[in-house]
């Protein structure tokens, strides 16, 4: 068995990548040069696709080749991270690259500075400098989306994604280790490409799909509750409406999961986040989580960022009271 020298506990691994994440963002100078691995992933996922979902197979066929392309996906990217590991431990600044991978795996800064784009595209260049900023963080057609519209999707972006991009890396990270935070990846990304409840991927997508709500049921559920405390540090933001809203909205939302962080958020900065939006040309009459102010604004995105930042500073409060409890 391999014995890394100068062992790091794999949580306080963590904690460093969760700051070298805050620091560095999305690292855009690194990954011009060099292609991000999840972007690499994607290019590979696409080809695959193109060849294993064509239309004139039977929706069984469809769905059969979906799940290999699931379960090869994934074991291909656990292995990625378990090679990491074996070629990383003996070096005796491996515990280096493995902060500086998982760093590039987790999206705290990419999203805070997404979302501030969104605010500073609409203070700057009012409703079209919105929706051009809001169209790379959300699904639904921008061109629909009044004022209120485009703060209220980049709110629900924000805190929709810190449980997919922030929470649940982190989760399956210390449930297993660099090959699990690589196969939560696989598997998220695979959902956001071909886990739609449409024509071409209803059958295609079906496991991904599926899968990613496994995957993503406890994590959300953490992260609503990450939100909901951290309200308690925010000024003017609300932790007992945070749970109370969570706990009566959450399933109201038409995901299993992202009902959880957004409930949690809509009552934490008095909002009322969801109800009816544009998708492709098609109107989701879903209903609205909180009972707060539907007309949101750049005010209301700055004070999400801020709950956003607070959020990200009691997840990892909690993941290092985890690491101090692990060596007693």
């Amino acid at each position: 068995m391999l014995v890394r020298p100068a062992a790091l506990d794999p949580l306080l691994i963590l904690l460093l990548a969760l700051f070298v994440d805050a620091l560095l963002g999305d690292m855009r100078p690194l990954f011009s040069i060099v292609t991000h691995p999840v972007a690499a992933f994607g290019r590979l996922v696409a080809k695959l696709e193109r060849r294993l979902n064509r239309p004139q197979r039977s929706a069984a066929d469809r769905r059969g080749r979906g799940i290999v392309l699931v379960v090869f996906a994934m074991a291909l990217a656990a292995a990625v991270g378990w090679i990491i590991l074996l070629l990383t431990r003996p070096a005796r600044w491996g515990w280096a690259v493995e902060i500086f991978v998982a760093a590039v795996l987790l999206a705290q800064r990419s999203l805070y500075d997404h979302v501030l784009a969104v605010s500073r595209g609409l203070r700057d260049g009012g409703l079209p400098g919105g929706r051009e900023a809001v169209r790379h963080i959300v699904g639904r057609d921008p061109e629909s989306l009044d004022e209120h519209g485009v703060a209220r999707a980049a709110i629900e972006s924000l805190f929709e994604n810190f449980s997919d991009g922030v929470v649940a890396p982190v989760f399956w990270y210390v449930i297993a280790g660099l090959p699990g935070l690589f196969a939560y990846k696989a598997l998220n990304t695979l959902d956001s490409m071909i886990g739609h409840r449409n024509e071409r991927y209803a059958d295609f997508g079906f496991a991904a799909a599926r899968l990613d709500t496994a995957a993503n049921f406890v994590p959300a559920r953490l992260a609503g509750a990450i939100i909901a405390l951290a309200a308690i540090f925010g000024p003017g933001t609300q932790p007992q409406a945070a749970l109370r809203t969570m706990l009566r909205d959450a399933r109201k939302h038409r995901s299993v999961n992202a009902g959880w962080p957004e409930g949690a958020a809509a009552g934490a900065l008095g909002l009322a986040l969801a109800g009816p939006r544009r998708y492709g040309g098609r109107v989701v009459e879903d209903p609205w989580i909180g009972e707060g102010r539907a007309r949101a604004t750049t005010v209301d995105i700055n004070r999400a960022l801020y709950l956003f930042v607070v959020a990200c500073l009691v997840h990892a409060a909690l993941l290092a009271a985890l690491a101090v409890a692990s060596m007693r």
